[in-house]
């Protein structure tokens, strides 16, 4: 049965929230997440990528031949992360900065390829679009969660902003590789615990 706009939408925040529910991008979920804004930012690029490749795939989904297809719809989500990455470069350089070789990776994220071949080549514009923004925002979030539960006990801070007071004992490793996936995996393990209920 076809789901409606709304639904294609809201699956993205919570059914099939990407690296919590499908264990997608993880990637760049356990690399970027040191803090709430690089989370954000890596999010919000993903999900314009997203949106701008789910619209345009569905719009050539009758014209792009089944053979070729998946290289079609990598040069479009190549095009769409150059994109992105220009104008992270002209208006938000230090967290471009930040992020780094992690931008232009976005081209090889499992989520939009994903997206692109099971649904926008599959379905029109509006469901796509939906599809597309309701999974980046859920990425989004994921991201910025993890960040922020990294960064308040890594450094003790939330977007620079001291949390604890002077007194407290940062827990380093958490900004550090294996916080990250404890991190993830704390919150995986909450996600199906809420999950099952």
């Amino acid at each position: 049965m076809a789901k409606s706009i709304v639904q294609e939408f809201t699956k993205g925040l919570w059914d099939e929230i990407p690296p919590f529910r499908l264990v997608l991008g993880l990637c760049p979920t356990l690399a970027v997440t040191k803090s709430v804004e690089n989370g954000i930012g890596m999010g919000l690029a993903t999900t314009f990528v997203l949106v701008c490749s789910n619209i345009l795939v569905s719009m050539l989904r009758n014209v792009i031949p089944s053979k070729v297809r998946i290289a079609c719809f990598i040069i479009v989500i190549a095009t769409f992360v150059t994109v992105v990455e220009l104008l992270m470069q002209a208006f938000t350089y230090p967290l471009f900065l930040k992020l780094g070789i992690f931008i232009p990776l976005i081209v090889v994220n499992c989520i939009v390829l994903g997206r692109s071949e099971a649904f926008a080549s599959k379905n029109s514009i509006m469901p796509s679009m939906a599809d597309g923004l309701g999974i980046g925002i859920g990425f989004t979030l994921s991201l910025g969660s993890l960040g922020a539960v990294r960064e308040i006990l890594g450094n003790g801070t939330v977007l620079g902003m001291e949390v604890f007071g002077p007194a407290f004992e940062p827990f380093s490793f958490m900004v550090e590789a294996p916080g990250a996936f404890m991190g993830l995996g704390l919150m995986l393990c909450l996600m199906n615990l809420v999950g099952s209920k």
